[in-house]
């Protein structure tokens, strides 16, 4: 990949960005499913639900085949060794984590993948409400699974979180620089931020 990020394919972009959501989610499930004292089963298990779960959603209500993690497998193999590597390191060390150390993954996520999420139903033509909320279900449906799996209220819905509301702006601000000329990649990348 060479040239300015502006310069690149909107394909590119995009499977760049789902990259970094999916690491930063799965490292978000890792981390939540390791403070909840899961096996190594279940901190993977939670770890591609969180990574995998509003994409897939997405996909299925988009109709989309196929879903972006059979169309990328690597995505599999990837989350399958943090997942691994994740839970040796943290038992093995007696590391215990924060709230806050899940937060920080977590937010990186949601803005990727509300972006992103956006940016796809735009594609599939889509109005800009419909696309804005399919980049809602992509960000916040992994979190909330790995949430209610951990046996917690999921985030999204705690009174003191605005994460469904930064996901479902961040996807109108999506559309808006699109429809201001801006141009699907800087948008996606200026959305995500």
């Amino acid at each position: 990949m060479s040239g300015t990020f502006a310069e690149w394919g909107l394909s590119t972009v995009l499977i760049v960005f789902e990259a970094i959501g999916v690491v930063a989610f799965a490292i978000s499930g890792i981390l939540a499913a390791s403070r909840a004292r899961l096996d190594v089963v279940g901190v993977v298990v939670i770890a591609f639900l969180t990574a995998l779960g509003g994409g897939t959603v997405r996909d299925l209500l988009l109709e989309r085949q196929p879903f972006f993690w059979v169309a990328y497998e690597q995505w599999i193999w990837v989350i399958f060794v943090l997942g691994l590597a994740g839970a040796i390191v943290l038992r093995s060390r007696h590391l215990d984590v924060t709230e806050r150390a899940i937060q920080w993954p977590d937010a990186i996520g949601l803005g990727v993948f509300a972006a992103t999420g956006t940016q796809i139903a735009l594609e599939s033509g889509h109005t800009p409400l419909i696309a804005s909320l399919m980049g809602v279900i992509t960000a916040t449906l992994g979190g909330v699974l790995r949430d209610v799996l951990v046996n917690k209220v999921p985030w999204v819905v705690q009174s003191y979180q605005l994460y469904a509301i930064i996901a479902f702006a961040g996807g109108w601000l999506v559309w808006g620089l699109n429809a201001l000329g801006a141009g699907p990649v800087v948008s996606v990348a200026v959305g995500a931020l």
